[in-house]
C-alpha cells in the first residue's frame, strides 16, 4: 500500500498598490511575461517572514514602490500551475515613492482606474478582490 505524501501548501503575500494621482485613485497591476497575466504584485513567504513583511517585500521588488500597508483585504486559494495549493494574502497598501524598473519576473507595470484594472486582470479570484476593495468607503478615507 502506497501512502499519499502530504501536500506542502504554498503561502505568499501580496498587495493591491494604490494612489492617487492628479485626484482620480488608482491601482497597480503588473504583467508576469512568463504566464502572460495581468495580476497584483505577489510571492512567496520566505523563511522566518510574516504574510506583512512578505507583501511589503514583493510589492516592493516587484513594483519599485515602497508602500505603507492600509489594511488586510483577504486572501485568495488555488492550485498553480504545477499543480500544488497557493494561498495567498493580500493588503491594500498605498505607495510612498519609488519606480518602476522592469526585470525578469515582471516586465511591465500600470496603474489604472479601478474599472479599467479589472476588465485587465487575468483572474477572476483578483476581480473579487478588486470588487472587494473598491466597495463602499473601502477605500477613499485609505489613500
Amino acid at each position: 500500500m502506497e501512502i499519499p505524501t502530504p501536500v506542502e501548501v504554498i503561502q505568499a503575500a501580496g498587495g493591491l498598490v494604490i494612489r492617487r494621482q492628479a485626484g482620480q485613485l488608482q491601482i497597480a497591476l503588473v504583467h508576469r511575461p512568463v504566464h502572460q497575466d495581468w495580476s497584483y504584485p505577489k510571492g512567496k513567504l520566505e523563511e522566518g517572514e510574516s504574510y506583512e513583511e512578505a507583501a511589503q517585500r514583493e510589492v516592493r521588488e516587484e513594483t519599485g514602490f515602497e508602500c505603507r500597508l492600509l489594511r488586510f483585504i483577504g486572501h485568495t486559494e488555488y492550485i498553480d500551475r504545477k499543480g500544488r495549493p497557493k494561498v495567498v494574502a493580500y493588503w491594500v497598501m498605498a505607495a510612498e515613492g519609488g519606480s518602476f524598473v522592469a526585470n525578469e519576473e515582471v516586465d511591465e507595470l500600470l496603474w489604472l482606474d479601478i474599472p479599467s484594472a479589472g476588465q485587465l486582470l487575468s483572474y477572476e479570484r483578483d476581480r473579487g478582490l478588486l470588487a472587494v476593495m473598491a466597495a463602499g468607503d473601502q477605500v477613499e478615507p485609505l489613500v
